[in-house]
């Protein structure tokens, strides 16, 4: 595999010396580069001042994307020990990174047992099993980068903030929108004033709805007893972009949502347990878990297959067998399907946010309304158009994302400026910190609450602290 150098990224990006561009500390983040464009701000600084070592707790799909950066550079990190539950996912994730047997563990109970071994802990676990470790970790002194979302309760994600400041440590929260090319040109471009004042955003994550299926549905993420509830669980990123975008503190939520269509009273005639139950509407279901994943084979990662095994009958066993063979209109999920957010932030702002799963795409929508003009985007590209000329000025991502990684090239800025932030012990190089996160988190349970409670709901983070 190609070894990524800072050259190497550098020449990637279009910037042939670092010394050409001048840095400047903006809302953006540290270390913003006042020449480049936003695309070129992931990798236009140096490296860590060292290698960095690191445990991965839970070497899922998400695990496996942060700890692939150390394989696309030279140098910048380093994986030193993994703890996974799932033998499979464990002995392939040490083969992989050449991991010692005696660092490799069956639960993330095992690796705080010994001493302190690595500078960091990357903490990729399911929404249930980030609180308990996330404090073990911060107790021994390692620096966290921890996936979203930081708990499952406003109290446990303020006694994290609590022990990350006892032990003075750096914890990063996987807000990985923040570095993508697409929102940081969105960011760069509220912060020139080309839009003038911002009046009012209208935001909307359209999750696609074989998505929502399979992950709110038959998934991991279906009860939010067992995980998050989903406002915060899938959408915490966007509430995120929006105290991002703004700069301001949101004042006040309303909510409204409902689990409306994978419900039993929807299942059509015919329909049974499961899809392998001879189904009479089976071969015309968009949600056939026989259709996704036998005979298209999409969406497998979660069945952990093992290589040496015949693919279709292992599939074919779990569906019989396991949560994802169930039809989606007998399961035991609880999470909304549609959900709305309206919401006020301070300098009188408003904003609007649509989660919603019946959608045949996915990629988020935007709109910004400014005094001077607006931007519509949709990951893909943006348009922005001032009121002065009515010229519209076109972005497309596709011009810009160089980066080889998920979320737009967002997962491995991210792993960078963690990577950057724990060589130096400088927090300020990271534009997701815990400190910021708790704000977007706190947006998140308000709207839940909100929902729940069918009125308007105060958000205040210095009360919250209380």
């Amino acid at each position: 595999m190609k070894q990524w150098t800072r050259r190497n990224w550098l020449k990637l990006l279009g910037l042939g010396s670092v010394a050409a561009v001048v840095e400047k500390t903006s809302a953006m983040g540290p270390g913003v580069v006042a020449s480049a464009s936003p695309d070129q701000l992931l990798f236009s600084q140096p490296g860590p001042e060292k290698t960095v070592t690191c445990i991965v707790i839970g070497a899922g799909a998400r695990g496996n994307i942060y700890a692939s950066y150390a394989e696309k550079t030279k140098g910048e990190m380093k994986i030193v020990g993994v703890a996974e539950p799932i033998e499979l996912r464990r002995t392939r994730f040490s083969q992989r990174y050449n991991i010692d047997a005696e660092k490799q563990f069956n639960t993330w109970e095992d690796v705080f047992k010994i001493p302190k071994f690595a500078d960091a802990v990357l903490i990729c676990t399911p929404d249930h099993l980030h609180y308990s470790p996330a404090m073990e970790a911060l107790k021994m002194g390692y620096d966290l980068l921890l996936e979203k979302p930081i708990a499952q309760s406003w109290r446990e994600c303020e006694e994290i903030l609590e022990q990350s400041r006892k032990n003075n440590r750096i914890v990063a929260v996987c807000h990985v929108l923040r570095y993508t090319p697409y929102f940081r040109k969105m960011k760069s471009v509220v912060e020139s004033g080309q839009l003038g004042k911002v009046i009012s955003i209208q935001h909307m994550e359209p999750i696609e709805h074989i998505h929502m299926s399979h992950s709110y549905v038959r998934g991991i993420w279906r009860k939010k007893e067992e995980t998050n509830p989903i406002i915060l669980a899938k959408s915490c990123h966007d509430m995120d972009i929006l105290r991002w975008i703004t700069d301001r503190r949101c004042r006040e939520m309303v909510s409204f949502g409902s689990l409306d269509w994978f419900t039993p009273k929807n299942a059509p005639a015919g329909s049974t347990m499961r899809c392998t139950d001879g189904c009479a509407v089976e071969s015309t279901c968009p949600y056939s878990a026989l259709k996704i994943y036998y005979r298209e084979r999409t969406w497998l990662y979660h069945f952990n297959l093992p290589p040496d095994v015949e693919q279709g009958e292992a599939i074919l066993r779990q569906l019989k067998e396991g949560n994802y063979g169930r039809c989606v209109y007998h399961c035991d999920n609880n999470v909304p399907d549609h959900q709305v957010c309206s919401m006020t932030f301070e300098d009188n702002i408003t904003a609007t946010f649509n989660m919603e799963a019946h959608t045949s795409y996915s990629r988020r929508r935007t709109r910004i309304m400014g005094s001077e003009g607006d931007l519509v985007g949709d990951e893909s590209q943006m348009t922005i158009t001032r009121f002065s000329d009515m010229k519209p000025e076109v972005w497309k991502t596709a011009d810009h994302a160089a980066i080889d990684s998920g979320h737009g090239g967002g997962d491995y800025g991210l792993v960078r400026d963690f990577l950057r932030a724990v060589a130096s012990q400088d927090s300020t190089l990271l534009s997701s910190t815990l400190e910021l996160s708790m704000e977007s988190h706190l947006m998140a349970f308000k709207a839940e609450d909100s929902r729940l409670q069918g009125r308007i709901v105060n958000v205040n983070i210095e009360a919250a602290h209380d």
